[in-house]
This record gives structure tokens, sequence and C-alpha cells, in this order.
């Protein structure tokens, strides 16, 4: 596997973010840009763009809860004096290169860097375009005291999205298509194209405050995307055993090639490496755990809804999850976990998990527990998503047939040996469970929509903050108000969580029990249940009330300095 460590490989300085200043002290286009290894060394630098490890695995939204809520969740945003996401420097870098790519006298070369160029365009103006809406489009480098450029009002979000269709189509015709990595190919642009249509599509279909028009035509773009990278690009969904598969995929060192399109790579040998193991296993890092209603909407083996099961809300640990899809026993810990490599079993950490569903995606092998040590790759884009991606916006478009499921949810959910979406039982029988939470659905396919969406979080789970887009996409913010749950409790007690004749846990009030070996908990401070001694779920946070303000929290809002510099930008709507 090539390996791809996201460092700069020229001495360039990047200290500022004014969108007039050069990008490179100490190379000038006319010194520089020669042969195409100088185009590869400059093209190198985009790649720190991308996600790093813990913008992969650090999820929390309403997917994964920790014992602290993000000021998106609590509804504290306040307009910042400066920062907030506004940074242009990764943009004026792409944009001087692209002007002097072209003193470099091999058409090919330039053309194929230009495609990596212009993928990272287009990533770039998406990512700022969720943020911020509509933007100033610049396709160029801005020269120092071009004052009309700086002074630039925003250009609208359809003109800015017409044009990141446009790069992106510019690199998926340039690129290469071998399949690799840890590079930028033509199946990555094919992969962002598609995750960019279902976004902008959905975005606009859902939210009609905008006026936005087009949201077929990027929801077109997705298929034709999908359709491309499925049909031609080689890469299958990643199969082993399928009570393992899953958990395996996502533990591997290094990133499964036949499944990931672009990872960002970890070393030993090369000591870059991220935290994941120890974030999964101390109080550090708040505590993460997958939250109840997540759980509640994994299916059982056979396909069927656990919703539907009488006394589902109260099943204590043991229970809720015999039979249910293997995905939630490779995700968390479940009775008759162990590590990779080792034979004792474990149960949940509650000194690690505020929910007790304590995470194990990602986790590898004990040697990498140490702080700051872990290696396994992280996977930026892969093949699962671009899957549901296909079925989503064919379900949204209208244009869904259970063919097209066929050869998408149901690759996903082969891996674990779960059946496939039944299209015309899914809407038949909408799921009342997952209808009460995705308010904003009508029409014909609502059932397979919400089965669809119940796919894609169980697939993508702590992964990229898919769901946070997810949520802003479908117009759904109400979600991040509710309470945030774990697991059921009946009251005080002792609780063996694997049933294996031994005590696990201990809820208590008053003094503190002698129970060797047991984790012990007060009731009241270091354990809250929904009715105190009565028992319930887990609560998190439940001192903290939760706002999403639909009128202005879908999107951020413009750094007061950055209007003061320029005063023809507009604020976000409702932001003062």
């Amino acid at each position: 596997m090539k390996k791809l460590i996201y460092i700069m490989t020229l001495a360039i300085g990047l200290a500022s973010c004014d969108l007039d200043r050069l990008p490179l002290d100490a190379i000038s286009p006319e010194t520089f840009f020669k042969t195409e290894n100088d185009l590869l060394l400059y093209t190198n630098s985009f790649y720190n763009m991308l996600p790093s490890a813990e913008d992969v695995y650090n999820e929390d939204v309403d997917n994964v809860v920790k014992n602290s809520l993000r000021d998106e969740l609590q509804g504290t945003r306040i307009v910042p004096t400066s920062g907030g996401g506004w940074g242009w420097t990764e943009l004026r870098n792409i944009n001087y290169f692209v002007a002097n790519s072209g003193k470099v006298q091999d058409p090919k070369a330039v053309a194929k860097y230009n495609g990596v160029a212009r993928f990272f365009r287009a990533y770039f103006y998406f990512q700022m375009v969720k943020r911020f809406g509509d933007l100033p489009w610049y396709s160029g480098p801005i020269e120092a005291g071009d004052e009309a450029l700086l002074n630039k009002a925003r250009d609208p979000r359809t003109l800015v999205m017409d044009s990141v269709m446009a790069d992106i189509d510019f690199a998926i015709a340039n690129l290469e298509a071998t399949r690799q990595v840890g590079t930028v190919t033509k199946w990555t642009a094919l992969a962002l194209k598609s995750r960019i249509g279902l976004y902008e599509g959905t975005f606009r279909k859902y939210h009609t405050e905008f006026n936005l028009p087009d949201s077929e035509k990027f929801l077109d773009a997705c298929i034709t995307a999908s359709e491309d990278l499925m049909k031609n690009s080689g890469y299958s969904i990643y199969k082993s055993t399928p009570k393992t598969a899953y958990q395996m995929f996502f533990a591997s060192d290094n990133a499964i090639a036949d499944e990931v399109i672009l990872a960002r790579d970890f070393s030993d040998a090369l000591q870059v490496y991220h935290n994941l193991n120890y974030y999964t296993m101390t109080a550090s890092y708040g505590k993460p755990g997958l939250e109840k209603k997540l759980v509640n909407s994994y299916l059982m083996a056979d396909g069927s809804r656990f919703t539907d099961i009488k006394g589902y809300e109260t099943m204590q640990f043991y229970d809720e999850v015999q039979n249910r899809d293997p995905r939630l026993t490779q995700t968390i810990r479940t009775p008759g976990y162990t590590r990779i490599g080792e034979t004792t079993p474990l149960v949940p950490e509650f000194g690690a998990t505020v929910t007790g569903y304590q995470l194990i995606k990602f986790v590898s092998e004990p040697k990498w527990d140490t702080f700051g040590k872990d290696i396994t790759d992280m996977p930026i884009f892969r093949y699962a998503e671009v899957l549901l991606n296909y079925a989503e916006a064919k379900a949204e478009k209208g244009t869904l047939t259970q063919a097209d499921l066929d050869i998408s949810t149901k690759l996903t959910r082969d891996r674990v040996g779960m059946v496939n979406i039944n299209m015309a039982t899914a809407n038949a029988k909408p799921d009342p469970y997952q209808a009460a939470q995705y308010t904003k659905l009508t029409g014909k396919n609502t059932g397979v929509i919400l089965e669809i969406r119940r796919e894609r979080r169980i697939e993508l789970v702590m992964e990229n903050f898919f769901r946070w887009d997810d949520i802003v996409r479908w117009k759904e913010g109400q979600l991040l108000t509710k309470q945030f749950k774990g697991m059921y409790f009946p009251g005080p007690g002792n609780y063996d969580l694997d049933k294996n004749g031994k005590i696990d846990l201990v809820i208590y009030e008053g003094t503190k029990p002698a129970v060797p070996g047991a984790q012990l908990l007060k009731l009241g401070s270091e354990i809250l249940l929904e009715n105190g001694n009565k028992g319930g779920n887990i609560v998190i946070n439940s001192h903290i009330t939760k706002k999403f303000d639909e009128n202005k929290d879908y999107l951020y809002p413009i750094p007061t300095q950055e209007r003061l510099l320029n005063p023809n930008l507009t604020q976000n709507p409702n932001w003062k």
C-alpha cells in the first residue's frame, strides 16, 4: 500500500490567511514551476486540508454522546470576532498553483495536477458552503492591492456550487484512474461528487426557506457519479466472517484498499500516530458512548424491528443486545467481547463511557493503547458511503427500485449477514420509531427513506461527522434538542452485565458497598437515572437545556472582524 503522510514537502510559508498574500515565501513561479516533480511537490501540501484522525472518529452529535456538549448542541453559538472557520489560506495556495502550473512544459502533467488542485478547490468550497452558505467565489489568486476582489460580496450559493461541480468534473476527467488509497484519483473525485450531490440535493429539497433551485440536478449528479464508481472502479465491500468483518475492517492498521478509496495514513515506523484506543478507554476525552436512540435503531438479526418488541423500552443490557444486527456487537462492547488477540471477556467500563455503550469501532490491539500511539488508518472516503449515497439519492428523487437496493444497501448488509431492505414492505409499513425522529419526511417513499437513513446511521457511525451533515441537510435540527440517554436500569442494585454469574456493576445509594471486582457508581452523582431510585435510562447532561434555532442554526455566522474589513459581506440570517 502506498503510504500517505500528510506533511508539508516544501519549505513554504503559510502563516497568514490573507487572500492577498503570496502562499510561498521561498518559491516564485519564475524559479519553481519547471518540472512535473515540482507540480507533485506543491500539490502534496493540499492533503493537509483533509480531516485529521480526530476529525474522523471524534463524532459527538447525537450518535455518540459525551459528558460535555458542543456549542452547536447547547444552542450557545455566538458571532465570533474572528476565526470561526472563515479561513482562506488553503484556497489561496490552490489558486496560486493553478495560475502558475502551466509554466511546466508538459501538458499531460499540468492537466493531471490541475485535476488534483481543482479536486481540493471543490473540497474546500464544499466545506465552506456547508458552513456559511453564500460565499465569494475566487477562481484565481488576488493581487496585492486589488480592492475590488478583496471587498467582493458573497456570491449566491447557486453560483458557488455550480463552480464546485465544474471543478470536480475537471478533476474526474484528468486524474489517474489507478486506485491508490493514499492519493487523490479519479475515483476519489467521483466519491466526492457523490457526496456533494447528495448533500446539496437534499439540502435544497428540505430547506425550502432558502429558495434554492435544482435539487434534482444535484441528486442526479450523485447518482451518475456513484454509478460510474460502482460499475467501473473495481471497489467492493470488505467481507470475511459476518461476526467480525465490520469490526476488523476498521481495526486494520493499514486501510483495506478494496473498500477504502482515500485514507489518512498512520505509521509506527514513521512515528505518525493518533489517539483512538486511548480515547475510547479513558475518562480524559468525554467518556464517549452510543446514544440510546441509535442503539434502539439496530434491527434484529432476522431484519425485524427491535422497537416493535413489546417492552423494549425497559430491556436491560444483556437482553437488548441479543440477536441484533451484528454491527452492534462490532461497534460497542457487548457480552462476550474480547480485545483483538486476547481471550478475556470484558464488560463496558462506565469510567470510560457515559451511556454504558462503550465504543469499539476502530479499536485495535492493546499494544496501541498508550496515549497518542495508535496507528490504524482513518478512512476519508470509502465505497460503502458511495453505495448509501446512491440509494438515498434515488429514493429522494423518486426513481428507486428494489434492484437499486440490491446493488447498494444489500452489499453493506451482506458484510454482516443481514437481510436487505425490502422496498415494498418498508413503504407499506414505515417504522413509527424512525418516523417520530425524522419529521420532515412525506410521500410514497417515506418508509424506504427511513430505512436507508437507518442503514446510513448504523454503517457510518463515528465517521467524518457525517451525522451532523445529515441532520443539517435533512433539516432535522430538532433531534439535537432531545434528552440524550444510555442504558436502562430498574434502580439501585447489583448487575451482572454479561450473565456470567459475577457482579460487574453496583448502583448504590448511601454508603459505598464492598463488592470486589465490581464497578461502583453512586446514584445521583456518578450515574443519573431518569426516575432516580425508581430507575430508568441513564441521562446525560440533564442539567443543560439544549436549543436549536430553526431560523439560524443550520448555518454559521460570519465573524465580525471579517465584515468590518469587507463591508460588502452580509451576515447569515438572524445572526446578530
